[in-house]
């Protein structure tokens, strides 16, 4: 008997249609099991974990030949998550399970629910991944609603607007389809109220001195800037990087989904949260491979820059990790998306994030002294290309702290230091009036050309400033827009509706790094 059960594969982010077909000949004598459909081995592993499943829950599998066809069939499909529907589809082939009759029997109807989840071999179901985005599937094709493990309930309740079953053991699942037990859907969470700003681990009122470093990462924050600190050893550069989660503003609901879906298709939403409710940070080892940066696999996952998706990306000691992994930035940091391109497929992810990045001065990590310690220094950080640096709108020295300020144990009267929280005042007016005057979302780190010259006018004097510096410092075109970028967002910083020749000074004296050819 031929039976069809909903299920779902993931592509990238984005869930797609999967059908699993179970055709079960209790006719044949060929004892054995087959399943199509461009499987890998966790897939075809499936049969051996759902017949022991469904014998250890009570029930036996078809005596005679099974195939399993998972559709469409010129898509890899990959993991445990189809150990559910093929096990619903074997009971539905037997007749254990079937859809309403118009007679009043009660049970649902297994062909308007998507199934996923992995058995366990006594039946119990384990988490899977993806969960949020197979909900948002079933919403947009008009199911009734998805079943789904007990732990990925939470998590894919997030979508709203579709019931949500969340099953430990496939005995339940067996009662809820032939109306044993009545289903219970999960509530869909109020995201709004999930939403929260996380105190980052280290407070801007803990860090001695450096009130240029702090300045600079008021105006990154508040115009969505990315941002490279130079600077010795012990300049507070990594305690500054791992602050600046405090002064970003909290997460907007769309925003919190997204990153959740991220999360959960590469696996990493932590147990027990079904919501991702704080800007992320990401800091990986400078010998991260360029895939584990940027994302792959034969089957791509998401890398660090989509998993700092509309977080932040720290990058401690920039000029230690490989060319190549570098200069893989440069293209999803212009674009905020990364395409990773293969023989079957290419998939997108969303790669929105700030970009921070600690670099020493030389390889030992002293400040340069005479000629030739600034010879040095040049060829330290010749390991960061021109293009790249061009693409990091501000660039700030971190000097090291005098001793002074490391020993003062107060405050000295009359003298404010800058703690995360009015750090964070200052970044949230300023995005409110980016949010004014450019409607929605838009931050000044992605405005174009043509959107400058409408938002960032300035005037015939400040215009011949800053076409001095661009002949004198012989600045790129492209930080020519980075400069106006960050001239609008320090206007906005400042509360001025009109960028001024000072803004403009400001943002020229952080192209530190510009080099001349």
């Amino acid at each position: 008997m031929l039976s069809r059960v909903q299920s779902y594969l993931m592509q990238g982010i984005d869930a797609q249609p999967c059908e699993v077909e179970v055709d079960a000949d209790d006719q044949d004598i060929q004892d054995k099991s087959v399943v199509v459909g461009l499987p890998d081995a966790g897939v075809k592993e499936s049969v051996e974990r759902v017949k022991s499943a469904l014998t250890n829950s009570g029930y036996s599998w078809p005596r005679g030949r099974v195939v399993i066809n998972l559709a469409p069939a010129d898509i890899r499909k990959e993991g445990p998550t189809y150990d559910l529907p093929i096990a619903v589809g074997l009971l539905a082939a037997q007749g254990v399970v079937r859809p309403p009759r118009e007679d009043g029997d009660e049970g649902l109807d297994f062909r308007r629910v998507l199934f996923g989840g992995e058995l366990a071999l006594d039946g119990r179901l384990r988490p899977i991944k993806g969960a949020i985005a197979m909900a948002a599937l079933a919403k947009q094709r008009g199911a009734w609603g998805v079943m789904v493990p007990a732990e990925n309930a939470g998590e894919a309740a997030v979508v709203g607007g579709i019931a949500i079953i969340g099953v430990r053991t496939l005995t339940e699942v067996i009662g809820l389809l032939r109306g044993e037990i009545e289903p219970q859907p999960m509530a869909a969470p109020d995201v709004a109220s999930l939403l929260q700003n996380t105190p980052a681990p280290v407070d801007f009122a803990d860090v001695r001195g450096q009130d240029g470093v702090k300045r600079a990462i008021i105006i990154a924050a508040a115009g969505g800037h990315n941002l490279l600190m130079l600077g010795p050893p012990g300049s507070g550069k990594t305690m500054m990087a791992k602050a600046l989660a405090g002064v970003l503003p909290p997460l907007l609901p769309e925003e919190a989904i997204e990153i959740t879906r991220i999360y959960s298709a590469a696996g990493q939403l932590p147990p027990g949260q079904s919501l991702i409710t704080s800007r992320p940070v990401r800091s990986p080892h400078h010998t991260a491979s360029a895939a584990a940066i940027v994302g792959g696999g034969m089957i791509p996952r998401p890398g660090e820059i989509s998993l700092a998706h509309r977080g932040v990306l720290f990058l401690d000691e920039m000029a230690e990790f490989p060319r190549d992994v570098v200069e893989s930035l440069r293209q999803p940091m212009e674009d905020h998306v990364v395409t990773i391109a293969r023989s079957h497929a290419a998939v997108r992810f969303p790669a929105s994030f700030m970009l921070i990045a600690a670099v020493n001065p030389t390889p030992r990590g002293d400040m340069p002294v005479g000629e030739a310690g600034k010879r040095i220094m040049e060829r330290y950080l010749e390991r960061l290309s021109g293009p790249m640096l061009d693409r990091i709108d501000i660039h700030v020295e971190a000097p090291a702290v005098p001793f002074r300020e490391l020993a003062r144990g107060s405050t000295p009267q009359g003298r404010t230091v800058e703690s995360s929280a009015s750090m964070r005042a200052k970044v949230e007016l300023a995005r409110q009036r980016q949010a004014a005057r450019q409607g929605g979302t838009l931050i000044n780190a992605r405005l174009s050309g043509r959107q400058l010259d409408q938002w960032a006018a300035m005037s015939a004097q400040t215009m011949s400033v800053l076409g001095d510096a661009m002949t004198q410092l012989r600045l790129s075109a492209r930080a020519y827009d980075k400069i106006r970028r960050l001239a609008r967002t320090i206007a906005d910083v400042e509360g001025s509706e009109s960028v001024t020749t000072d803004h403009v000074l400001e943002a020229i004296q952080y192209r530190l790094l510009d080099r001349k050819p």
